[in-house]
């Protein structure tokens, strides 16, 4: 419990008017100031921490009347209730036990590895030597505009290894200006957000300081994916292709590439007609693993209508006949669209087939993905509810379904427009 101590006040002239030293007993609660060996004061109090237990926390200023406003302000805050740090750890060594134990744990690989991209590579070289207790809004604030402002090639010595200097290496320099998107600011800044939290709920810090700092948000461009007419003249193209059952899957359905590639026959009931997305393949450190899907949501039960059945129906009788042929050579997944000989698919050969189809349907600058945009649009144009979209798709939000996707086109606008015509002729 805290003790009662005695602390100095400045000199003060006497009757005499020489100086004279006047000490008072401060009570219990009120903190102590004292005077250093090196000429300034220190400051202490005993508060509350985030692990329940009270701490004793000292500082030091120059001058008694700094000294007195630290210490103040400490007492204040403990008088509002916000408990000091329990533990001493830097920005670095929090961030690292927070990966290793928590993001390791509860975040799927290909989300992992990104954050820890994000700590390595950013986080740690801009705050990792801050204590974590003692990092500030204005800390943050300065980091985050420091890193938006930075020539990525400077940082990082891009041009000093090339064989010829283009810019940064030049003498006198001439800097390219490669600096990160607003999407990857936007990342770091959610990401020691992410971590910030963490440590509040834990009662490691107070409050989340990363929250107080906003960051530009980027803005998406308004993909509505193909026309009807250009739909059907990629199904048109593809109908000879090994994977046509994919693409009629990923243009009904707006399943994901990697949702497509982890599908497995077990998920499918073509007699009742439904298909069930519960894994989905992902390229992580290297080599492709199964994981959960992208979001709770993602894991989903679809009905399929009969065009994917029929589809689904062939594609299986062909792959019973490439399984046959493969002989002992066949490593069997139970996969609906794996390689040649069984196992998980490579996504650039799904790439390398994309390629065809888009070239023989004259959409060379098609991404695949663009055929989940296709989907919610055309189920929107229908008439679809947009909740009933979301729930076929897999979006975590309405908010994505609607924002993202559900633009009118200029045609469109121009025809909601022409109905104020014939309603005031």
């Amino acid at each position: 419990m805290p003790e009662t101590v005695v602390a100095a006040s400045p000199d003060e002239p006497g009757p005499s008017g020489r100086r004279k030293s006047r000490r008072r007993k401060r009570v219990n609660g009120e903190g102590s100031i004292w005077s250093r060996k090196d000429g300034r004061y220190g400051y202490a109090a005993y508060v509350l921490t985030t692990a329940g237990t009270f701490k004793r926390v000292q500082g030091y200023a120059r001058t008694y009347d700094d000294a007195r406003r630290k210490l103040t302000e400490l007492l204040r805050r403990a008088d509002q209730g916000i408990p000091v740090a329990s533990e001493s750890w830097t920005v670095e060594e929090y961030l690292s036990y927070w990966l290793e134990h928590i993001a390791r744990v509860e975040r799927r690989p290909k989300t992992y590895q990104g954050y820890e991209g994000v700590v390595r590579l950013h986080l740690v070289p801009g705050l990792g030597k801050k204590k974590l207790d003692k990092l500030t809004a204005r800390d943050v604030r300065v980091f985050v505009a420091r890193v938006r402002e930075a020539c990525q090639c400077c940082r990082n010595g891009w041009d000093a290894s090339r064989d010829e200097p283009r810019c940064c290496a030049k003498v006198p320099p001439e800097c390219c200006a490669s600096r990160l998107s607003v999407r990857m600011i936007q990342s770091i800044h959610a990401v020691l957000r992410n971590a910030l939290q963490n440590a509040v709920r834990e009662e490691i810090v107070p409050r989340n300081v990363a929250k107080l700092v906003t960051v530009t948000t980027p803005k998406y461009k308004i993909n509505r994916g193909l026309t009807a007419d250009q739909a059907r003249r990629l199904l048109k193209a593809a109908r000879d292709e090994r994977l046509y059952a994919l693409y009629v899957l990923a243009l009904c359905l707006g399943l994901r590439r990697g949702e497509l590639l982890g599908l497995r026959w077990e998920d499918i009931d073509l007699d009742a007609g439904t298909l069930e997305v519960v894994r989905t393949l992902q390229r992580v450190d290297g080599e492709l693993r199964f994981v959960r899907p992208k979001t709770d949501d993602s894991e989903r039960t679809v009905p399929l209508p009969g065009l994917c059945t029929e589809a689904l129906r062939e594609h299986r009788e062909r792959q019973c006949i490439e399984q046959s042929e493969a002989g002992t050579t066949w490593r069997d997944h139970g996969l609906v669209f794996p390689s040649e000989v069984g196992t998980p698919m490579e996504p650039d050969n799904l790439r390398r087939s994309w390629g065809r189809v888009g070239t023989a349907a004259g959409l060379d600058r098609v991404r695949f993905h663009d055929l989940r945009h296709t989907c919610v649009t055309l189920l929107l144009n229908l008439g679809v509810p947009p909740q009933v979209v979301r729930e076929i798709v897999g979006h975590s939000d309405i908010e994505v379904t609607m924002t993202i996707y559900a633009h009118a086109s200029l045609d469109e606008r121009r025809h909601a427009l022409g109905k104020l015509d014939d309603l005031f002729d």
